[in-house]
C-alpha cells in the first residue's frame, strides 16, 4: 500500500523547514524513528552532509532520527532497509542523474509501493511522477533518462506560479510551459501551488493543503480543483 506525501516545497514564506506540514508527517512516519534522507538534489550546490544536517533539524522537533543514503556503504540496501524515506528539493536532473547512477530507481520504487512512508519535497516530488520534464530546473546535467518513480500516473510542477498580470517579465508563464509539454506528451500535470501537496494513500490521491491546483489534460483547458479533491481519476 502506497504511503506518500509529495509536497511542492520545504518551506513556505515566514515558516521553518517543514513545519507548515510536520503536523501530517508525524502521521506519515508515526511508526518509524528513522528516516532515510536522500539529499541528491543539493540546494544552492551545497554538500550532502550539510543537506542532511538541516533535514535532521527539522526532523528532530518530532523526534525522528535522519540519516543521509550517502553515509551507507550500499545506497540499494538502505533503500530496501528503510523504515521510511524522505527526498528533499534542489535540482531535479542532479538528483536523477543520482538516482540512475547509484541504482536506485527501482528499489526506492519497489520499497514505496510495498508500503515505506514516503516524503517528497520540490525535486523530490518531481521524481513522483512520470517524467521529470515538467520540472522547472535548469538541466545543469544529463541523466540517461527523464523517466522516473512513476508513483503517480501523472506529471508535476511544484511551485506552479499563476501569470501576473502587474509584471513587466515578457518570458513565458508555467501554464505556457506546460502547453508546450502537451505539444509533445498526453500525460495529465498537477500544478502544485506553494503549501499544498499531495496525500498518496494506495490508489488515492487527494489535495491538501489551503489552496487549489491547476490541473493540465491533453487536448483540455486547463482548470481548477479545490483542497481535498479526490484527484484518482488522473490518468
Amino acid at each position: 500500500m502506497k504511503n506518500i506525501i509529495i509536497a511542492s516545497t520545504s518551506t513556505v514564506h515566514g515558516s521553518g523547514y517543514l513545519e507548515y506540514i510536520m503536523p501530517e508527517l508525524e502521521i506519515l512516519f508515526k511508526n518509524t524513528s528513522e528516516i532515510v534522507f536522500i539529499p541528491y538534489a543539493r540546494p544552492g550546490g551545497i554538500s550532502h552532509n550539510e543537506y542532511t544536517q538541516v533535514a535532521k533539524n527539522g526532523f528532530s522537533k518530532i523526534g525522528k532520527n535522519v540519516k543521509g543514503i550517502h553515509e551507507f556503504k550500499n545506497p540499494v540496501e538502505a533503500v530496501k532497509n528503510a523504515h521510511a524515506l524522505f527526498v528533499g528539493g534542489g535540482n531535479t536532473f542532479v538528483l536523477t542523474y543520482q538516482l540512475y547512477k547509484n541504482d536506485l530507481i527501482n528499489p526506492i520504487k519497489e520499497a514505496v509501493n510495498s508500503g515505506t512512508p514516503y516524503l517528497g519535497t520540490s525535486a523530490g516530488s518531481n521524481i513522483c511522477g512520470l517524467t521529470v520534464k515538467t520540472t522547472n530546473d535548469m538541466p545543469i546535467v544529463y541523466p540517461p533518462s527523464f523517466n522516473v518513480l512513476g508513483l503517480v500516473p501523472f506529471n508535476i510542477n511544484p511551485h506552479y506560479l499563476d501569470p501576473d498580470n502587474s509584471s513587466k517579465h515578457m518570458g513565458e508563464t508555467r501554464e505556457t510551459r506546460i502547453k508546450e509539454f502537451h505539444a509533445y506528451n498526453t500525460p495529465p500535470v498537477i500544478g502544485l501551488r506553494e503549501g499544498s501537496w499531495l496525500r498518496v494513500k494506495n490508489n488515492t490521491v487527494t489535495l491538501k493543503g489551503s489552496l487549489s491546483a491547476r490541473i493540465f489534460e491533453y487536448n483540455k483547458t486547463p482548470y481548477e480543483v479545490n483542497t481535498e479533491t479526490d484527484l484518482s481519476y488522473l490518468k
